[in-house]
């Protein structure tokens, strides 16, 4: 560290970051590792018993912690700033500094209304459609590993603007800690602005803060007019301060959506924070706070928490893992510029949920042929009855959202040449939100041709199948070469990564141009170099990493970095802009609703053997849904005339 970055460390709280230069009745605090920190910044950090100094971890004697408070003013609030330290958030229609106190619970969320607004109509079926890896085994042949594709597309919207949607209640747990503040401050209020300017009035939301501690400043509230006045007066009141408690955020967040009295069809949490919690150093410290409506794994109840770690300061690894187990996604926000376009890829498929409780079943149509494994990443998948069934629970869906699984079979000799073979049966079964409805949609029955001899063209593989099976090698390879990295082995890692890659480029559907297969290889290279040493690692190399690996365990979009290859590079500040382009690369932001050309929609309907080449630049998983909201967040963004 040289002369100025210690002075400079002097100068500053530990944990806020900000400024010792204040009024003195602040007072500062300094401990025996020499690390100073305002007094009310170190006091809500001991209240909860961490006696390890924030910078340099060294463990504390408790006899020398400000462990003394003066007693609550407000016995309604769970966590307390010390009160020579009024708190800083206010509406600014409040004439007092002095918040008034939270209730003892949120059952105080505004009434839903008595009618719907989510149009009634006749149920649009998902659509099921499946490949096997090649149209014919030899009757002679039993094969210990054969790969059989099963794909669901969700239908679309029945209006592309919206109107008519299942309704959402939201709510945002945002960080206005010191470091949040000047530019990053104004950029998110900017962000969760749009958001409320893009919920309807039938959607309900709430806003928690979190610094040191934790404060709900707006109740679950209907973004009719008034509502959407009413959360922009309370975002533009936000002011930064103290630590990074995101523990307390979360709790204070959930516990809106657990009080609520109504709820709407759809519930989730948007987290956003740019620095490490200065009170919960590990992710499992941090994960054991929470309440279990985020990590429970019952899909039917499930609050995902999608995060976004935003800059180069946050703790990838917290945030990834909250995500993680709350059945959420996890994006890296790089540039400073790309915060609400994240914002809107990720809300733009949070308003356009079609189905929930999503469930496939697969079962072994001939004797004989068992089910070995399902790679479902963070689906859970179970395998039963010695391999005869397996099930897949999927969740929701949003409008136009593609799943894709591949089922590993044991497909056993014939005794019975020039015939079929039937391997799998396909069921899904899901609650359609358009209509209320539990629905059943029976895929056509997986066969097999069984000559005595082969064909070239019956060897042939199948793109869809080679294309599923790409991803799954690349995102595997990524996971691996992250936990090598952690490991401090980059060069393991790297020639990982290299090994990958030219599997990747010789692979059928790769040397037939496949798009996606492309985008995978970008992947690896972007990986490769964010990896090229440990200082970059750590700075850009750790978040990407695990943005990627939170997007492909989920199967749904997520921010990665520079947005490469997505459809935020078309407006994104300061990206490098790599990855598969070409001259209609920005079709779908200028395509008018409804003229949508959706890349997977599409490969499913596509004749089989037909490798179909999307006209868009958009990521794998990105929807209609979430390209519309991101456009519409551009040109928001774009300067007048």
């Amino acid at each position: 560290m040289n002369s100025t970055e210690a002075a400079s460390d002097q100068n500053n709280c530990g944990i806020c970051r900000s400024g010792l230069a204040r009024p003195p009745s602040e007072g500062i605090f300094t401990a025996e590792c020499s690390h100073i920190f305002h007094y009310y910044c170190i006091l809500n950090n001991a209240k909860l018993g961490n006696l390890h100094c924030p910078v340099c971890q060294t463990k504390w004697n408790k006899d020398n912690v400000p462990f003394q408070v003066p007693p609550p003013q407000n016995n309604n609030m769970s966590t307390h700033f010390p009160s020579q330290q009024p708190t800083r958030w206010h509406y600014p229609q409040h004439q007092s500094m002095q918040e008034p106190p939270e209730p003892l619970t949120f059952s105080d969320d505004e009434p839903l209304p008595h009618t719907s607004s989510i149009q009634s109509s006749a149920p649009q079926n998902i659509t099921v459609k499946t490949h096997t890896e090649s149209s014919a085994i030899s009757c002679a042949e039993s094969i210990p590993n054969f790969p059989v594709l099963v794909s669901i597309l969700a239908p679309p919207l029945q209006d592309s603007e919206g109107h008519g949607r299942t309704p959402i209640d939201l709510v945002t747990v945002l960080d206005v800690s010191g470091s949040m503040e000047g530019t990053k401050l104004s950029l998110l209020k900017q962000a969760v602005k749009f958001v409320i300017e893009n919920l309807g009035p039938s959607d309900r939301l709430s806003i928690v803060l979190f610094s040191s501690s934790s404060r709900r400043v707006f109740p679950l509230q209907r973004m009719t007019v008034d509502g959407r006045e009413s959360a922009v007066l309370a975002i533009e009141s936000l002011r930064a301060d103290g630590g990074t408690n995101i523990a307390e955020g979360l709790k204070k967040g959930s516990k809106v959506l657990e009080d609520r009295r109504e709820r709407n069809p759809v519930s989730s949490i948007i987290l956003l924070s740019d620095g490490k919690d200065t009170y919960n150093i590990t992710a499992n410290r941090l994960l054991n706070q929470l309440p279990n409506s985020i990590r429970s794994s019952d899909m039917q109840q499930e609050i995902p928490v999608h995060t976004f770690g935003f800059g180069y300061d946050h703790d990838p690894n917290i945030m990834h893992a909250i995500s993680d187990v709350s059945g959420g996604t996890f994006s890296f926000i790089e540039s400073v510029g790309m915060i609400q376009d994240s914002f809107a890829l990720c809300i733009g498929g949070l308003l356009s949920v079609v189905a929930q409780e999503v469930r496939l079943t697969l079962r072994s149509a001939s004797p004989g042929v068992k089910i070995l494994a399902i790679p479902s990443g963070r689906h859970v998948n179970e395998v039963f009855d010695d391999g005869q069934q397996g099930v897949i629970h999927v969740g929701n869906m949003y409008a136009e959202e593609q799943k894709q699984f591949l089922v590993h079979l044991l497909v056993p000799e014939s005794s019975a040449p020039h015939t079929k073979t039937s391997l799998l049966e396909v069921l899904c079964m899901y609650k359609d939100l358009a209509s209320n409805e539990l629905m059943e949609v029976q895929g056509e029955k997986i066969e097999i041709l069984r000559p005595d001899v082969c064909s070239p063209a019956e060897k042939t593989v199948s793109l869809e199948v080679d294309r599923q099976r790409n991803r799954i090698l690349v995102a595997e390879a990524i996971a691996e070469a992250q936990r090598l990295a952690e490991m401090g082995n980059l060069e393991a890692a790297q020639a990982l990564l290299a090994q990958r890659k030219e599997m990747l480029l010789t692979s059928p559907a790769s040397q037939a141009g496949d798009y996606h297969s492309n985008l995978f290889e970008t992947e690896l290279r972007e990986v490769m170099e964010r990896m090229a040493s440990m200082k970059l690692y750590k700075q850009t190399g750790r978040a990407y990493a695990l943005a990627v690996n939170s997007s492909h365990m989920s199967q749904r979009a997520s921010t990665r970095g520079d947005a490469s290859a997505s459809c935020l590079n078309a407006g994104s500040v300061g990206g490098r802009r790599r990855g598969p382009r070409s001259r209609s690369s920005y079709t779908a932001l200028n395509a008018a609703p409804g003229e949508f050309h959706q890349p997977l929609a599409s490969a499913l309907n596509a004749a089989p053997g037909e490798l179909h080449q999307p006209s868009v630049a958009v990521g794998v998983f990105e929807t209609p849904a979430m390209v519309r909201m991101v456009r519409r967040s551009q040109n928001r963004n774009q300067p007048g005339p």
